[in-house]
């Protein structure tokens, strides 16, 4: 007998996503959701190698195996785990979640009602209907500082497609107002709006000092000030 699967179309077959965790509700830390009841779900994968990435269990095989740390959950099992929960605000984040955004389509079908926001570090294009989908691309691309050697950590493409989408908020986590920089140059090139600069750190403390030490320069260039909730209320506790 020939499986149910086979006798779909290509397009008609789901494919499930492999996914790192996800947790919720909580709320979102970062960028103009700040404060919002919400629920995340942080698939595995990611075609950066970031040495200062504070997840690298979704990528670094070196260290973690895929078959230990992630699961694969239908987008039906991930519909069912968000009814009924408080709030409306999904974030999918990753590692690089645009990386399995075809998979991801069909969970986006079954939330109508949710607000949907992805995190992308801006190196691939997001399909016509992810973009017609969603509430928002939180956008994150690297600076040098931030990157791996020989890492694609910018591309124009996916930068020019994201910018001109009209749904895309840019990111960036800074150390120090000298990289500020290097994100008007991004900013010029690729007419990148909705602007975000927020302090790296892991600490209450390392965020408040990097907020203080970034306000002033930050306000003088017309762009936003981010600050890391989830940190200040919980440290660098996993799954708040």
């Amino acid at each position: 007998m020939t499986a149910p699967s086979l006798l779909l179309p290509p397009s008609a077959v789901e494919r499930p996503l492999l996914v790192r965790e996800r947790f919720g509700p909580t709320f979102q830390g970062e960028g103009p959701s700040t404060g919002r009841i919400t629920h995340f779900l942080r698939l595995w994968g990611c075609n950066l190698h970031c040495p200062p990435c504070d997840t690298p269990d979704t990528w670094d095989r070196s260290r973690f195996d895929p078959a230990d740390v992630a699961r694969h959950h239908t987008a039906r099992e991930i519909a069912d785990w968000l009814t009924g929960r408080p709030g409306e605000r999904l974030v999918v984040t990753g590692g690089e979640p645009l990386m399995q955004q075809r998979a991801l389509l069909p969970l986006l079908r079954l939330l109508p009602g949710y607000r949907v926001e992805i995190e992308t570090n801006g190196t691939i294009p997001p399909l016509p209907e992810v973009v017609e989908r969603v509430e928002a691309f939180n956008v994150s691309p690297k600076l040098a500082r931030f990157a791996a050697p020989g890492d694609w950590r910018i591309s124009p493409r996916a930068l020019r497609a994201l910018a001109d989408c009209g749904k895309a908020r840019f990111k960036f986590v800074v150390q120090e107002p000298g990289e500020l920089e290097e994100i008007s140059a991004l900013v010029g090139e690729y007419g990148l709006g909705s602007v975000w600069v927020m302090p790296e750190g892991t600490s209450s403390a390392a965020v408040l000092e990097g907020m203080r030490g970034l306000a002033d320069a930050v306000l003088a260039r017309g762009w936003n000030l981010s600050t890391r909730l989830h940190t200040l209320i919980w440290e660098d506790a996993r799954g708040r």
